[in-house]
């Protein structure tokens, strides 16, 4: 039960930290979004690796770095998808990255009971349909927008399946400061190689800093789950997130949820009622 809470905690922070920074981005440069809000949670994990006495399990933190740079390229091709494509097809596509971890645990020996994966399955599909939208467009950039969607979820389901191999060695921060290098350093090298700028004022860094601290606590909860847990099972507790940013997006700003969505909501909660008996 605890790999359940933990995991369902960093779905949770994750689509909090999701619909946070899709307000922030709709407003302020996207590359001084990512690379301020990464930088804010690399700082904050400095900060207690210090109080570590700068311990670093090497096979931790390079499991973390993998992790780190599939999450790097799998943000920027999420980002360039929905800047080129239509949401309806980004999203329920990016949202099936849980796939990949999913797969990979269960190829390399997890054997959780039938019930537990089919409830996971469940939770899955909620969370794709929770994610889709149900206008459409024929527009050029749509078959572009796809495949950089399907790049970002088998990207994004590499993040996670190295993130959670790094937990399974209950060295939780130096699978966190892996990560955190590796994506941080690919979103300044891309940010260089296309002369992006960051364009933020100071009113705006405490906002961003806060959005990063949220996506490193988001990691941290998902590191303790896969300690706790199958990593076959906490990675699609973990992808989550787009149940939680439907719903605050409701909430918060009023957006219509379609019938689509509600039920994958429901579907969602579902499969999760499922693995947690199970």
């Amino acid at each position: 039960m605890a790999a359940i809470a933990f995991a369902l905690g960093s779905s949770l922070v994750w689509g909090c930290a999701d619909f946070f920074g899709g307000v922030l981005s709709r407003r302020l440069a996207l590359a001084g979004v990512t690379i301020v809000s990464q930088g804010a949670g690399f700082a904050a994990l400095l900060l207690w690796l210090a109080g570590d006495g700068f311990h670093l399990d090497g096979r931790a933190f390079g499991l973390g770095l993998l992790a780190g740079i599939g999450g790097g390229v799998g943000l920027a091709c999420f980002y360039r998808a929905l800047a080129v494509g239509t949401m309806s097809v980004v999203s329920p596509v990016a949202a099936c990255g849980a796939l990949v971890p999913f797969a990979l645990a269960l190829a390399t020996g997890e054997r959780p009971s039938g019930l537990v994966v089919g409830g996971a399955v469940a939770a899955l599909a909620g969370a794709v349909l929770a994610s889709a939208e149900e206008h459409g467009s024929d527009e050029p950039g749509r078959r572009q927008g796809a495949l950089l969607a399907v790049a970002a979820a088998v990207s994004l389901g590499l993040f996670v399946y190295f993130l959670g191999l790094a937990g399974k060695h209950g060295e939780t921060l130096s699978a966190l400061v892996g990560a955190r290098v590796g994506s941080l350093s690919l979103l300044v090298v891309a940010a260089l190689a296309t002369r992006s700028r960051l364009h933020l004022t100071r009113a705006d860094v405490p906002a961003v800093a806060l959005l990063g601290l949220l996506d490193t606590a988001a990691n941290g909860l998902f590191v303790l789950a896969s300690a706790r847990g199958y990593l076959s099972i906490v990675s699609v507790l973990g992808s989550l997130y787009p149940v939680v940013t439907v719903l605050a997006a409701h909430l918060i700003l009023g957006e219509r949820i379609s019938r689509t969505q509600r039920w994958g909501v429901a579907v969602a909660l579902a499969g999760v009622a499922v693995v947690a008996s199970g």
